[in-house]
């Protein structure tokens, strides 16, 4: 396995707005009631998988109790270059103590999580393969930290106005939800079966399970993301289906000027999930 890392500084601060505002605080809210506190008063030990800029942690640190120590773990050292967490606190408004772990995640030693209060991680499950989301969560088991996996897509995907492009949506659908399966380098990724296959690793260690649905409403104020994740998931389509190119250029097209008029409007499906010792 190579670093799963493919997003860029700028895509990920582009939809960090979407993503955290998808997130489930409910789910963050039983993490909370799960880590406690750290016990007199030591920090609890949080690892992030697939860190990128620190999203995550910004997002979850202020919900979890304090003090904190995260390890930020990515293969991609230069998306690392551009994390952020100087003004992250804990939910008793202190600042968390962090550290970064350059490592792809086929390297992850099976106890890597000794001691851990949890391991989270954002948008990363639909790019492992069965045998590296197995690696994971045998660690994760090893270790008995509750994990709470966050944004993973599911495939379900809903574009408006529908202007009669339901047939050709589907189409499209199907090829990007099979190029998120593809065989990249030797390596097959989960794609939108990632959630449900993670949840019969942990359920069948004999593990607590909570799924939760965080779909992006992308609205007008929400124009540049959209138009963003629309020509990203046209052209993974078509690279899966070269014989979509046509249809799915006058498509694109449309709907291009559908968001220069303020009109678009997108629902990315994705879930998060929650496991812990049962």
């Amino acid at each position: 396995m190579t670093s799963i890392s493919t997003a860029t500084p700028g895509w990920l601060a582009l939809r960090a707005p979407a993503d955290d505002g998808a997130r489930s605080a409910d789910l963050a809210h039983e993490l909370a009631r799960l880590v406690g506190r750290g016990a007199t008063g030591a920090p609890l030990l949080l690892h992030d998988l697939g860190a990128g800029t620190g999203s995550m942690t910004r997002w979850l640190a202020p919900r979890l109790p304090g003090p904190q120590r995260w390890v930020l773990r990515d293969g991609d050292a230069d998306i690392l270059e551009h994390l952020d967490l100087r003004t992250v606190a804990d939910a008793d408004g202190a600042a968390i103590e962090s550290e970064v772990v350059v490592e792809d995640l086929e390297h992850l030693p099976r106890d890597a999580f000794h001691g851990a209060a949890a391991v989270t991680a954002s948008a990363l499950l639909d790019v492992l393969t069965e045998a590296e989301a197995a690696h994971i969560a045998a660690a994760c088991i090893a270790a008995r930290a509750p994990v709470l996996f966050s944004l993973t897509v599911t495939g379900d995907v809903r574009v408006r106005p529908s202007a009669g492009h339901q047939g050709l949506e589907d189409v499209l659908a199907a090829a990007f939800d099979d190029h998120q399966r593809r065989d990249a380098e030797g390596r097959r990724m989960l794609g939108p079966d990632a959630v449900a296959a993670v949840a019969a690793l942990f359920a069948d260690a004999g593990w607590q399970v909570r799924r939760a649905a965080t779909p992006w409403r992308l609205r007008r104020s929400d124009a540049p993301l959209a138009v963003e994740w629309l020509e990203g998931w046209v052209r993974a389509a078509v690279e899966q289906r070269p014989d979509l190119t046509e249809p799915a250029g006058e498509y694109l097209r449309e709907r291009l000027a559908h968001g220069a008029a303020g009109r678009l409007r997108v629902t990315v499906s994705h879930e998060d999930l929650l496991a812990w010792p049962g």
